[in-house]
């Protein structure tokens, strides 16, 4: 008897009674018992052909397998996911273990990859139009808002703004994965010019005059506020917790930081995720 027709009778064997998990579980072994046995009594008997004829078996098997998975429909009410019958099932948000231990990019830190890839600082509205082959106007996008600004203008360099559109479009993934109504992240500031920084120390002590918003690098992202995407076929859709969406937002940004696209500080009492491009 060849390796192929014993292969055979082992599959047929464990379809027999099985189904599911249970049916790989006992196809699995029952190979693995098999393979070891031939293999000390015939060396050379298992050849190239018949590995990759038993890995493709057993890849059939576990598609079988996954077919017969019960299928969850949940839906989100706030933070937390209900089956179709009412019982709570585990929320598919995960976040962050902490937003201050996550996200501790220092102002220096920041400060070195901002003066790395950014422009040099601006003194003024006027010059920045002037810049406009640096600089990259960031209020036209389909995956965040610009909020009315009024010490900083909606300028970045272009590395700084392929991140913040990505920042947004991995968002909006995540919250139809999710299965959560879209929402949009909100700009809250961007580049300062030095005539900026100096109005805003004026009524701002925690100003620096060193800012990392000098060099358009630099955005903040808003946490406690999002601008809800219409959607006309589902005017009266259900609304969303804000605590939800930051979850989300914070997913997105840890995964981004991970992969040494940005740096990113939590900052408490302006109530948004300060970030510079890496």
């Amino acid at each position: 008897m060849n390796f192929n027709t014993l292969l055979n009778k082992i599959l047929k064997l464990a379809n027999a009674d099985y189904t599911g998990k249970s049916r790989f579980v006992v196809l699995f072994f029952s190979v693995v018992a098999v393979l070891a046995l031939v293999r000390c009594i015939f060396p050379g008997v298992v050849g190239h052909g018949d590995e990759v004829a038993l890995a493709t078996a057993m890849q059939d098997s576990l598609e079988m397998s996954d077919r017969h998975k019960p299928t969850v429909h949940a839906t989100l009410v706030g933070s937390a996911f209900f089956n179709a019958d009412g019982s709570e099932h585990r929320s598919r948000i995960y976040s962050v273990s902490s937003f201050q231990n996550t996200f501790n990019d220092l102002n220096d830190v920041q400060m070195e990859s901002a003066r790395r890839w950014g422009v040099s600082p601006v003194a003024n509205r006027e010059e920045a139009d002037k810049r406009m082959h640096e600089l990259v106007n960031i209020e036209c996008s389909p995956y965040f808002c610009v909020d009315k600004l009024n010490s900083s203008i909606a300028y970045l360099v272009p590395k700084a703004a392929v991140l913040l559109n990505d920042i947004g479009r991995n968002y909006f993934d995540s919250l139809q994965i999710k299965g959560i109504p879209l929402h949009k992240v909100i700009i809250t500031s961007v580049l300062r010019t030095k005539d900026d920084i100096r109005k805003l120390r004026t009524h701002n002590a925690n100003a620096t005059e060193n800012s990392c918003h000098l060099y358009g690098t630099t955005f903040d992202l808003c946490y406690n506020r999002y601008v809800t995407v219409d959607d006309p076929d589902n005017p009266g859709r259900r609304p969303v917790r804000n605590d939800s969406l930051k979850w989300v937002l914070s997913e997105v940004l840890r995964d981004l930081r991970q992969l040494d696209r940005c740096y990113v500080k939590y900052e408490v009492k302006q109530g948004c995720f300060h970030i510079t491009v890496r």
